[in-house]
């Protein structure tokens, strides 16, 4: 009996660990707002640029996608965030404002490498801030980010295609 009692103790002791940990991964819907709104304007500045300096058909190809989808997630995140009255960025965060000035210095084929593997980085770590926003105490931020992360993984999938290809060149 007292193996028994001892056993059911640690199991609750341990379930309560991992609920702390779980907990911990999530990210405030403010601050996930801010992020990723600040992260959403960057990518679409980049994917512009990717259109005027790449010659390259697939890096073009990526970078209407990436307009298309980071653009229509943007304005839904806006209208959550407006109906949350929460902030959502104005500019892009100074970390991707230096990963955009490092790819306006390249052209060419140099461009598109440097292209394709800030697209890789980005989105792993856009997927992880998505990843957390799933275990959101705000529903409608947890559903935003449940819808999005699919397509999220689909351009990290790609991205590093891309990568793979240009960085033969």
């Amino acid at each position: 009996m007292k193996r028994i009692l001892s056993t059911g103790a640690l199991v609750c002791i341990l379930g309560a660990a991992s609920s702390l940990a779980f907990a911990a991964d999530k990210i405030d819907a403010d601050d996930f707002v801010e992020e990723v709104s600040a992260k959403g304007i960057a990518e679409v500045q980049s994917a512009k640029m990717a259109q005027q300096k790449s010659s390259s058909a697939d890096i073009k190809a990526f970078a209407t996608k990436m307009i298309t989808d980071h653009t229509a997630a943007n304005a839904e995140l806006a209208g959550i965030a407006s109906r949350k009255n929460l902030e959502v960025s104005d500019e892009a965060e100074m970390t991707n404002k230096a990963k955009k000035f490092m790819l306006e210095q390249r052209d060419g084929e140099s461009f598109d490498k440097a292209y394709a593997k800030n697209q890789v980085a980005a989105h792993e770590d856009t997927i992880e801030l998505f990843q957390r926003a799933t275990l959101s105490d705000d529903a409608e931020i947890a559903a935003f980010a449940t819808k999005t992360l699919p397509k999220l993984q689909n351009h990290l999938k790609m991205a590093k295609e891309l990568a793979a290809t240009h960085d033969k060149e």
